[in-house]
């Protein structure tokens, strides 16, 4: 222990100590002038005062010692207090037990924290390993066309470097839901407005592969954050998409839901209730080089941030049917 730490234990112990000794001198004073006025022999006083003084030193040096190992040990206990915060010796008074239990609470807070942060971090190791595969599939097929032989194909070209900038707002949509706020900016919309919005987005799409888009339009005015709110419906577009070959997409407005319907290969009953879990395709993902299982993580993480419950229902080689509720019209 550093020579300005004992210091600071023994002024401690002065204070502790301040009134005891202020009361022995003034017990002691009393006691004199009590002899002095009867004219008493003051030899017996003065023995009981030495004596008196002297246990009180010895009682003093004895607490002191008494606080440097104590002081001693809090100082090792404080190099490793964030792994042996549960480890505390016992308390010897009801401050030093209010004091343990506010670092013991603090402690039990502290490793919650650690957990949650280990766990955020693997989600975004894992996130990011999942994205960095699956914007590769595109760049590798940009690489074949431009190094194939003959008139590269510009249309080909232009639905992979789509693909390439929709997942680059995926990353830009996740590295948002990791913040503290998330942006959000509730505000009043026409949801049709939204939902041209992203069906302007995919035509190219559409037309590529002649797929056939059902909408007939909507009036409802929906509040919630445009942001968050496209983040869903792209997603849910996006996979119908991908897994339908055929047919058609519709999207229908009815009992207080949006839903987003396909006439595609469908999802098996046993892997409808993971498919919003993070990394999880379920059979028919894993038949699909393209999938990587985070658009619908990345689609119930963002209805879950604005309270919309999400659902799905579908029948395997018949087509899907995504259910988003949304807010009730406004006036």
């Amino acid at each position: 222990m550093t020579p300005e730490r004992k210091k600071a234990v023994f002024k401690d112990c002065l204070k502790q100590f301040a009134l005891t000794f202020i009361l022995f001198f003034l017990n002691m004073a009393v006691i004199m002038v009590v002899f002095f006025l009867y004219a008493l022999n003051t030899e017996p006083f003065l023995f009981v005062f030495a004596v008196s003084l002297l246990g009180l030193l010895i009682i003093f040096v004895i607490h002191y010692l008494r606080e440097l190992q104590k002081a001693e040990m809090r100082s090792r206990k404080l190099s490793v207090i964030m792994s042996e915060w549960n480890d505390l010796p016992a308390a010897e008074s009801l401050s030093e037990e209010d004091l343990y239990n506010m670092i013991e609470a603090l402690g039990r807070e502290a490793e919650k924290l650690q957990m949650e942060f280990s766990e955020e971090k693997k989600d975004m190791q894992d996130f990011y390993t999942a994205w960095v595969h699956q914007v590769k599939t595109p760049i590798a097929v940009m690489k074949l066309a431009l190094g194939g032989a003959g008139e590269v194909d510009k249309r080909e070209l232009a639905e992979e470097l789509f693909r390439i900038e929709q997942y680059t707002d995926m990353v830009l949509a996740y590295q948002r839901l990791g913040s503290s706020s998330n942006d959000l900016l509730i505000r009043e919309y026409a949801l049709d407005e939204l939902i041209r919005e992203v069906i302007r987005k995919f035509a190219p799409q559409f037309i590529h592969k002649k797929l056939k888009l059902q909408y007939e339009g909507t009036d409802i005015r929906l509040v919630t954050d445009k942001k968050w709110f496209m983040v869903i419906l792209d997603q849910l577009i996006s996979n119908a998409l991908k897994y339908t070959q055929s047919g058609s997409v519709s999207i229908v407005i009815a009992n207080g839901e949006l839903c987003v319907a396909d006439t595609g290969i469908g999802i098996a009953p046993e892997d409808q209730p993971r498919i919003f879990e993070k990394g999880y395709t379920g059979i028919n993902g894993r038949l699909n080089e393209r999938s990587s299982g985070l658009g619908l993580y990345l689609c119930g993480k963002a209805a879950g941030l604005l309270n919309l419950p999400i659902r799905v229902e579908s029948d395997p080689g018949c087509g899907s049917r995504f259910y988003v509720g949304i807010t009730p019209p406004c006036g």
